[in-house]
Parts: structure tokens; sequence; C-alpha cells
């Protein structure tokens, strides 16, 4: 069974396919952890420890491995759940009151009847993605107001120390960097603080005493959440290690009148015996599972590094009659086409198609991109809003900002507060209006700049996400069939939340080819290639002005959800007709990219070769990457994995076809030799 409860009522025990998780209900009252890891065959074979007091420093309290810690008492470890309430205390004491089981789902009900506040510990079991979800919700069921100050998701432990945690890192145009360090003795704290999830961090943790792509046992854990976030990994001196994830209690606070509740975001969390590969593999099938729309994502063209804000109706014309013949299915104009946008000076708000530039508005053009074959697409920053524009002016008190204080702009503008109804209505309609009066398939939302100067109340911080999300769900509940990116300054909001109201996100505005190859793997480690975009631009690049060939850039961005970026009126006769090659072999093969599993077999900045392999059902797409030619020629000798290591496999390098038994390249593989710098190559395998 996949939730099983001990005959006395004390112990819980939740299985996937490979994997168990237990909790129990000790005599202090407190629900603690038991274990998380392999599976195990009964509830009946474990049993609720005895806890002592080691000394008057070290409380029952605090040695205590909780399943969801308060403030107070005797406890001096990381909390979950904090409140200020009405007579001004804050000490909290919540004990077991009862459980449920509610078909794959575990209620755990937790209660302080002085403090008047309950809480609903919520485990979901998915066995056949061996996985389980956890969330929280606080109810206030006392007779007076209650502000929450730190409310988390979930805690997890793991039953041992020297444990490494693994996540990215990041600044704008280099998002996604990939790194491990260990937890060490003291809090790892990895958050955002700016609004999004950020540029900067991940929320998510992955724990590991060295794990391998393939061998070892991995802990994970990904919270379902696009705004503030924290995760905390603290080792504890009795010998095992906490991980909590949840809302940010940085500036944070949640009133909760009598009757109500708060219910935070979900997280996600799995256990791997067979290393790194096995947690992605999981991770990706419930991301795909969680993405709204199934379609596979169109192979888009996108105006903005062709034409900037100099957006004009002949221009974008010009360039849909040159994508068209490549293979692009969906033709996107970016930033300028709407308001007095001329730069990012002004425009933002003001969300009226510019005559100057369309003097016909809209229609003349999508009119051609339908009749060239490709959908139409528009790019939109609705939370935000320059200061020259008409809806400042006529609402200037729509912005964050804090009273007697100057409102600073970044990137020339300010954000809406989206935890305003009426913005969000005003953000809606003008979504509506132009999506009722436009045949348009696909929407890249962009968020430029981090929120800021949110004044008085630190509830908006929060609130504002949950608007953010409110407007898309009814943007595309309204509008079913069309497709949202999320863009936020490039890579700023990438995380499973975004990810269950968006389409895809947008990966970096860092579209050279070496530097993707480090964003993509970080990003693969969580994420899957069916939402991460990735363009092939002009080279030399803009960001770093290192100049790659078409091949290698085509490569790189074929393993994820392929897009184009290049002026095209520049592109030469046979840099048009190689895209056109590449553009029909990644329609080919993107079943595999968007469906498959992912195999990272070789990369990291100390390697000279990156491979990456795709496998979905019986077929398979191996690309191999040669940034640079290193000292000597060492070739490259490739083991690939998850084929069926009985079927036969067809597969053509260069001139020449062979045929293999899955057996043979997993177990010998194949060599591989490149000359010269930014080598690369696609193989297809076919069983």
């Amino acid at each position: 069974m996949p939730i099983d409860v001990s005959a006395d009522g004390r112990v819980f025990l939740l299985s996937t396919k490979s994997m168990s998780y237990a909790c129990c209900l000790e005599d202090s009252g407190l629900v603690a952890h038991l274990h998380w890891g392999p599976r195990l065959p009964s509830v009946e074979e474990l049993a609720v420890p005895i806890r002592w007091d080691l000394s008057p420093n070290d409380p029952v309290a605090q040695l205590t491995p909780e399943e969801y810690p308060c403030h107070g008492g005797f406890r001096y470890k990381q909390q979950c759940l904090a409140a200020e309430l009405a007579d001004g205390t804050r000490e909290l004491d919540m004990r077991y009151r009862r459980h449920e089981v509610r078909g794959d789902v575990l209620v755990i009900h937790l209660a302080d009847p002085i403090a008047g506040l309950g809480v609903g510990m919520y485990y979901r079991v998915s066995e056949d993605l061996d996985l389980i979800a956890r969330w929280t919700v606080v109810r206030n069921e006392g007779s007076e107001s209650v502000e929450l100050t730190a409310v988390a998701s979930a805690m997890f432990h793991v039953d041992r120390r020297e444990l490494a945690v693994s996540n990215v890192h990041g600044i704008w145009g280099a998002e996604q960097q990939p790194f491990r360090q260990p937890v060490g003795y003291g809090k790892v704290v990895l958050e955002s603080r700016r609004g999004i999830s950020s540029h900067h961090h991940n929320p998510y943790a992955v724990l590991d005493s060295g794990a391998t792509e393939t061998d070892g046992e991995v802990f994970f854990a990904a919270l379902e959440y696009g705004g503030n976030f924290k995760v905390v990994a603290e080792p504890s001196p009795y010998g095992s290690t906490s991980v909590s994830l949840g809302i940010n209690d940085y500036d944070f606070s949640w009133p909760l009148a009598p009757g109500e509740t708060f219910e935070a975001p979900r997280v996600v969390a799995g256990y791997s015996g067979t290393g790194l590969a096995t947690m992605s593999h999981q991770l990706h099938r419930y991301a795909r599972r969680l993405m709204r729309d199934d379609r596979s994502r169109p192979v888009l063209y996108n105006s903005w590094e062709a034409t900037g804000f100099n957006v004009t109706e002949s221009n974008q014309r010009e360039l849909a009659r040159l994508a068209a013949p490549l293979g692009a299915e969906l033709f996107v104009v970016d930033d300028g086409w709407f308001g007095n946008r001329a730069s990012q000076l002004d425009g933002l708000g003001d969300w009226c198609v510019n005559p100057g530039k369309f003097p016909d508005g809209l229609t003349p053009l999508i009119d051609e991109v339908k009749a060239l074959g490709m959908a139409f697409g528009m790019w939109i920053e609705p939370e935000m809003v320059n200061p020259p524009t008409r809806l400042y002016a006529e609402h200037p008190d729509w912005i964050h900002h804090t009273p007697g204080r100057d409102t600073q702009t970044s990137r020339d503008q300010w954000v809406l507060n989206l935890a305003l109804p009426q913005v969000q209505e005003f953000i809606f309609t003008m979504i509506d209006d132009l999506l009722r009066n436009n045949d348009i398939s696909y929407l890249k939302w962009d968020a430029n700049r981090p929120i800021a100067q949110v004044g008085a109340d630190p509830s908006v911080w929060h609130r504002h996400m949950l608007g953010v999300y409110a407007v898309v769900d009814r943007v595309t509940a309204a509008h079913p069939g069309v497709l949202i990116e999320a863009c936020a300054s490039g890579g700023g909001r990438i995380d499973l939340g975004t990810l269950a109201h968006f389409d895809d996100f947008w990966t970096s505005d860092n579209t050279d080819a070496l530097d993707r190859l480090t964003i993509q793997r970080g990003y693969s480690l969580i994420y899957p290639a069916k939402a991460m975009r990735a363009w092939v631009t002009d080279s030399p690049n803009f960001l770093t002005g290192r100049a790659v060939p078409l091949p290698f850039r085509f490569h790189v961005a074929m393993t994820g959800s392929l897009g184009i970026g290049m002026d095209l009126r520049k592109t030469s006769d046979s840099d048009l007709a190689t895209a056109t090659a590449m553009i029909e072999t990644y329609r080919r093969i993107r079943p595999i990219i968007a469906e498959g599993d992912l195999y990272r077999l070789v990369g990291g900045l100390d390697q000279e070769y990156w491979a990456v392999l795709y496998v979905h059902g019986a077929s398979a797409a191996l690309f191999v990457f040669r940034p640079v030619a290193r000292i000597g020629r060492r070739p490259l000798h490739v083991r690939l994995r998850g084929l069926d290591p009985e079927a036969t496999y067809r597969y053509r390098i260069d001139a020449s076809t062979f045929e293999h038994t899955g057996t043979y390249l997993m177990n010998h593989g194949i060599e591989f030799s490149f000359y010269g710098d930014f080598a690369s190559q696609l193989v297809e395998f076919s069983s």
C-alpha cells in the first residue's frame, strides 16, 4: 500500500516504487522523522524511539527530529512555524491531534490549543513517479487574529552527517551554474529576497555524500514556488541533517483572522539509490506532468536580436519571410511594438499598438505570418510600468512604493503591485483584449527587474506572487490554446511553481553556445528539456564576443526547446541552408528531446568533451561536443545509458551506418575523434 499506518496508529509509512518515507508519534506528542531512503517492507517493523534529555543543554525537544518544528520551548534548531499571537507572545507548542488517510494523501493534524492554531501536514504519494509531495496548511482556530511570521512548507531529515548540498548559483547572463558544497558544521542557506526565484539560487536542495550520475544515494526536495524562498540545510550535533523549504521568512508576515487558513506551497521530494541521473528522470517526469499543456513546443523565431526596439511592420514582415523557409513554426515579435516604446525609458504599461510602427494594427503582419505557415507570438512585460506613461500618470498608487520615500527605478521602470485586485484586473483585461483582437498563439511574459520598496505590509511579497499566478491562470483559462513563456530578465523565474502556471522558461539572456553548455547542464539537474528555451543567435555573440560555428550553436540549442534569434537579413545563403537542415533534423528528433530521459554522459568545466543523451522508447539522440582542442588529439570513448540491452540499434556517423545491440553500446560504447575547436556531432539511434 502507498500509505500504511501501524496497528497502534503511531507509525506512518509512505512507499513508492523504490522509496519509503516514515514518521511517527512519539510519547512526547511530537511527530518525528523515522526513515527516508530505500523501500521498507512493512510498517510493523518500525518502532517508535524512546527519547530523554541527554543533558540540561540537550532537551528532548531539541533532540527530536520533528517533521514540522515550531518556535517555542527548548527548540534551538531551524523552525518551520512562527507566529505572533494577539497578546504579543510568540510561544508555540504544536502536538499531535489526529490523522486521516484520503486515498493517496496522509494528513497529520497538529494543534496548540493555547495559541489557537492548527496545522495540517499533508503527504501525497505518487507511486508511479517514485516521489512524495508535502505541504502545510495552518488554521486559526482561536477567537483572535494571529500574525504568522514564518511558514515553511516542510522539513526533511537524513539520518547522517557529512553530506553535501547541491544547487546552482549565478547572476544575469550566468544563471544555473551548478555547485556542490559540504553542509559542514553550520547552516547552509539558499534563498531569494527579490520577489522572484531569481538568477542567484534556486528553490531546491540535493543532498548526497559523494554520489555520481550513476551511483550513490541522493536525497532531494524542490519547492513549487516562484517568489521569495528559503532553503536551509542544517547539521544536527546528534548525527543527522535536516533541510527545510518554503516561503522566505525575510520581511514576511501573514495576518490570519479567526477561521482563516494559510496554505504553504508544495514540495516534491524523493530518493535515488542510483545517483543523480535517476533523480533527474524522476523530477523531469513530474515536471512534464505538472505542465498544463502537453503539446510539443514550436520552433520559434524571435526578432529581438535582429531589430531590438526598432520594431516596424515592414522589418517584421521581412524577417518572417526569411524565417518561414527555415522551418520555423512560430514567429514572435519582441519588445518595441507598443506605446511610446523606442527604448527602455518609456512605454511599459501603455499596451496599445504603436500606430507609427503598425499603421493598420497587428492584423496585416499576423495574416502574413499565418500565410507563411507560422503561428504568431508577442512579447509583453505586464508586471512593469515606465514613469512617463499614461498608466502611471493615472494610477501612481499601483506601483510598489514606500510613502515618503523616492521610489527607485531599475532599468527605468517600476513594478506594479499585483497584490492589488485592480492591478490584476487591469493586466488580465489588457492581455485578454490583446488575445481576443489578434490571432496570437504565444506570449513571452518578461519581468526585467526585482521587487523592492514594498511599503509597510510584508505580506505583499507573497500576495504579489499569488497575483501573478491568478492572472496567468485566468488568461490560460480564457485562452487555453495560448502558450506563455516565463522570462525574467533572462533565467530569473525558473522553478516548479512557475512551471505549474507558465508553459516554458527563457533560460538565460546569454545565448553563447559555450556558456550555454554549463547553464543548460545546471538547469537539467532538476528541470526538463521540454521547458528549456534555447536559441541560436548571431556570431560573434552579443554578450561574450565569442565566435562559434553555426553547427555547434545549433547542436547546443537542439538539446532544449529550439528557437532562432539571428538577424536573418544578414545571414549568408550557406548558413541559411545549414539552418534549414538543422531545423528539419530537430523537428524529427523533437519528441525524443521533449519526452525522453536525459543522461549527462560527459561534461563539466574541466572536461575536454561534453556528451548528453536522450532516450525515448525505441529511439535515442546523442550530442557530443568538443569546445576547445587541447594539447594532443585525445579521442572520447563514450558509453551510452538507458538503452534496451536486447534491442539492436541502427545509427549513422558521417557516411557510415552501424548496427549494435544496446548491451554493446552501453558496455563498450562509441569512439569520437574531432579536429579543431567547437566541433560537435549529433547521432540518432533507432531500434
